[in-house]
């Protein structure tokens, strides 16, 4: 495994960590990836999984090696219902985060992250007195956050918070889609978003990674937005040599998901090269939903996520993907056209006529 030091500190950072937004509901599957991350020298984890269990499978995988990982914990990403929701009740956020020392078995997490912020809204709100964000910096200086961080799509946003001079790690998504875009994509033009990772170098201030496949559109012809595939490890490499780039967090479902994003580490430099992409002609990808459920939880219990998955995948010709949306708990045709989806989603999808035209296509 190779390793990256955080500027504004003395830890180690694995160049490729675990997203947890992927990870199985079955405790035992998921603590098996975790484990088997930390054997093969993984030691960055981001704790935003898209279900509750995978925090016990965490503290499983993490018993007796606490001091061996690392953990970005997000303050705002919340489980009352045992599945991932965002939020900025503070006292929703305060009982959420002392369920998760106590779940992991932990009175600490290396990083505290204030959760998805993309609007100027949200963010004003999370830096007022008696906010997120204050509470975050008491924390702090209690020793319970290491450092402080925050995850987001949008550079102005990261901008702002820059500007504290408190932080000294984000989340933020980088991947050759969002970055080549020729106009507005994943938040800010092509521009903006380079001196944004430039600035940060500069300051001393770490990116960790999250969507480096494009929600693994990247990996197919079929759904790239590019028209044309690229490789897991050549998205890898696209990210880590951004600049500021730490750690990329690829979200995995399985231990073989883990082994091919592991194939990095002993990659050759003809494997890394992606200057492909060079041939590439991007086309517009805004209002294209990559699966990453900021939009969760709708208010009627919608998997918006795996809907519109399965739908890309039947119009790519998988032709097991109408029976797994079959399978789903809840249909488009379940929609009830509320716009909470179409107000959190980062990337700007019509999801009210998206659903219509699924439910259209999978009632033929």
């Amino acid at each position: 495994m190779e390793y990256r030091k955080l500027p504004h500190g003395n830890e180690r950072i694995s160049v490729i960590g675990l997203g947890g937004g992927s990870l199985p509901e079955d405790i035992d599957k998921a603590a098996e990836i975790v484990s088997a991350a930390i054997d093969n020298g993984i030691n960055f984890f981001d704790l935003a999984p898209s279900y509750q269990p995978p925090f016990y499978a965490f503290a499983n995988a993490f018993a007796g090696r606490r001091d061996k990982v690392l953990t970005q914990m997000h303050f705002g990403a919340v489980y009352g219902n045992g599945k991932y929701g965002w939020t900025q009740d503070l006292d929703k956020i305060k009982e959420q985060i002392a369920w998760n020392f106590k779940t992991i078995g932990t009175d600490y997490t290396d990083f505290g992250y204030l959760h998805c912020i993309d609007t100027h809204e949200d963010l004003d709100k999370a830096l007022a007195p008696g906010g997120v964000w204050e509470y975050m910096k008491t924390l702090k200086a209690e020793g319970k956050i290491r450092h402080l961080g925050f995850s987001s799509h949008e550079p102005g946003i990261a901008r702002r918070l820059l500007d504290t001079g408190l932080v000294d790690l984000f989340m933020f998504s980088i991947n050759p889609a969002y970055d080549y875009q020729k106009g507005e994509y994943a938040k800010g033009e092509v521009a903006e978003r380079l001196e944004l990772y430039r600035d940060c170098e500069k300051e001393g201030v770490g990116i960790t990674v999250m969507k480096p496949f494009a929600g693994g559109q990247l990996l197919d012809e079929k759904t790239s937005l590019f028209g044309r595939t690229l490789t897991h490890t050549q998205c890898l490499q696209y990210a880590l040599d951004r600049p500021a780039v730490l750690t990329v967090l690829p979200g995995v479902r399985s231990v073989e998901d883990l082994q091919v994003a592991l194939k990095y580490v002993d990659s050759t430099s003809e494997e890394r090269d992606y200057s492909v992409i060079g041939e590439f002609t991007p086309k517009s990808a805004e209002g294209i939903c990559v699966y990453c459920n900021h939009c969760q939880p709708c208010p009627k219990g919608l998997n918006v996520g795996l809907i519109n998955k399965y739908y890309d995948l039947a119009l790519a010709g998988d032709e097991l993907a109408k029976g797994h949306y079959e399978k789903l708990p809840l249909h488009a045709s379940d929609c009830v056209k509320c716009g909470h989806c179409e107000s959190r989603c980062p990337f700007h999808v019509k999801q009210e006529a998206r659903m219509e035209g699924i439910d259209g296509y999978f009632g033929k």
